[in-house]
């Protein structure tokens, strides 16, 4: 078994303010004292990009999460925004209903099968509802009123 070689204490300092995000890239390394031309190698180094990797991966999750806690909510004022006053508003919402309800489930690039396989993704949306064809379905309901 190789053994893995582990990251120096400057490099994870580095990467964990990055992922702070309370300043720009070259005011970390400038405060590390790290060279465009060092961290560039850095990058191409296998453990330190594998460990940038997975905090990428981790900041999607964590933003995918909270995104699905507020979709109830979010969902339920769309709906509400339907009965507006103001028809474009309504007729706004009612398109951002159609057109959210039959997007393609996109999944993250990074999810495996079991057997190591990426996640399939699909391009269509299921039944086959383009934002053409939602546009012309709220057009129709718009002149039955």
């Amino acid at each position: 078994m190789v053994k893995k070689r582990k990251l120096s204490k400057r490099q994870i300092a580095v990467i964990d303010e990055i992922f702070r995000g309370e300043v720009d890239e070259q005011s970390i390394l400038d405060k590390y004292k790290v060279s465009r031309k060092l961290y560039n190698r850095w990058l191409a180094d296998e453990t330190f990009s594998a460990e940038f990797d997975r905090r990428i991966e981790a900041a999607f999750r964590q933003s995918a999460i909270l995104i699905a806690r507020y979709a109830p909510l979010a969902a339920a004022k769309l709906v509400a925004l339907t009965e507006s006053d103001k028809e474009e508003t309504a007729r706004k919402a009612c398109l951002d209903i159609i057109s959210s309800a039959f997007r393609p489930k996109t999944q993250d690039p990074g999810l495996k099968t079991q057997d190591n396989e990426p996640l399939a993704t699909s391009d269509k949306p299921p039944g086959g509802l383009s934002d053409e064809t939602a546009s012309r379905l709220l057009e129709a309901l718009a002149e039955e009123e």
